[in-house]
């Protein structure tokens, strides 16, 4: 479900499959694990993480259709979801998400968990699909968004019109941080971005610590989601 390649001092993670890459447990859990084989390594020099995915979603948001069969499948994937933010939140080292493809709701959250968000200009959009389909955001979510879109009205655009924001229009909004004309070319973007932050040679514990710091009210909610009932219509993507 995802594979880690170590390029010199940078380590890619990408999500593989044609497929929508729905955060149920079992993709969690993979990306989890592969966190984990990055924090297990020695760590003798400045490293820095890339996330990106094959197809046409970076991540569709959560598997509604698994969910929905038994009610507490949503919280479990709501807990787990919470653990692996937390956990990228932790990692020692600078974080890239590398946008290939759509990024829908928690698949959002997940890329703007990231320290830096690249995106495709050619195909994708970013959309926070709850309004759409009925569900409050959760205060974790929201806390998120507001620790990373300064601009208000971005963030009412996101969050109460429920837009589908392409690759240009989300870097003036300030929601990601670059766009290129390509999935390929997003990666080798964020492989240059990667360097240079490398280069910098910062000590990752360091950069961690004070990751918390600036994120320090999306942690204290991560312990708390208030929004683990069932969607109530499944028409659209979470």
């Amino acid at each position: 479900m995802c594979t880690l390649e170590k390029q010199g001092s940078l380590y890619i993670l990408t999500i593989t499959g044609p497929g929508e890459h729905r955060l149920n447990p079992t993709l969690i859990d993979a990306i989890r694990s592969t966190l984990d084989r990055i924090k297990s390594e020695p760590i003798t020099s400045s490293t820095a993480l890339i996330t990106t995915a094959e197809g046409k979603f970076f991540s569709n948001g959560y598997d509604i259709e698994w969910a929905k069969s038994i009610q507490s499948n949503f919280q479990l994937m709501s807990r787990k979801l919470r653990s692996l933010i937390s956990d990228l939140i932790l990692l020692p080292m600078p974080t890239i998400a590398a946008v290939t493809g759509h990024a829908s709701a928690a698949g959002l959250i997940l890329a703007l968990s990231h320290d830096y968000v690249l995106m495709r200009k050619d195909r994708g959009f970013l959309y926070m699909s709850e309004l759409d389909i009925r569900l409050t955001v959760s205060a974790w979510f929201m806390a998120l968004i507001e620790c990373k879109v300064g601009n208000p009205t971005a963030r009412r655009e996101m969050v109460l019109k429920a837009a589908k924001l392409t690759a240009k229009e989300a870097v003036e909004r300030g929601i990601i941080d670059a766009a290129y004309d390509s999935a390929e070319e997003t990666v080798k973007a964020a492989v240059k971005l990667g360097e240079e932050l490398v280069n910098r040679k910062w000590d990752g514990h360091v950069y961690a610590q004070n990751r918390v710091v600036v994120l320090r009210e999306v942690l204290d909610h991560l312990d708390y989601d208030e929004t683990v009932d069932q969607p109530k219509n499944t028409g659209s993507k979470l």
